[in-house]
């Protein structure tokens, strides 16, 4: 537990964004090399959308509490937020000088299914630590 104070929101967001990036991160360079020639680009992300989900609500779970996030919803979206700029961001900077790609390119490039779930999942993202302070016992 970390005392309150006025950069915890910072720490808990940047917390929870490495989280969840490092799992996608993970995940990815086992999907890319593993899966898609298999499966095909669709259908390999939309079979890593659950594991990315159970992080993500772990992830909020343990940043929650480790930081002990009072159940101000301001204060949760404001994490959830950071969150959010941190993984689209480093999203877009990774597309753009990885995979040597423009910003218009990969936008364009992306699986019209899997690219709305995986929007989804952002929302969801972004959303979790506030969602987790509405239910009482959710942790």
């Amino acid at each position: 537990m970390t005392q309150g104070g006025p950069t915890t929101w910072l720490r808990a967001g940047a917390a929870y964004f490495g989280w969840v990036f490092g799992v996608g991160f993970m995940l990815g360079s086992l999907r890319v090399p593993l899966l898609v020639p298999r499966l095909g680009e669709r259908w390999a992300e939309l079979l890593e959308m659950p594991l990315m989900a159970l992080a993500i609500v772990l992830a909020a779970r343990w940043v929650v509490r480790r930081f002990a996030l009072a159940p101000h919803a301001g204060l949760r979206l404001a994490v959830g937020g950071l969150a959010l700029l941190l993984m689209v961001g480093a999203e877009l900077l990774l597309a753009v000088a990885l995979q040597d790609r423009s910003l218009t390119q990969y936008l364009g490039s992306r699986d019209p299914v899997s690219g709305t779930v995986y929007l989804a999942l952002l929302a969801v993202f972004a959303l979790m630590p506030w969602w987790l302070g509405r239910r009482p016992g959710a942790l």
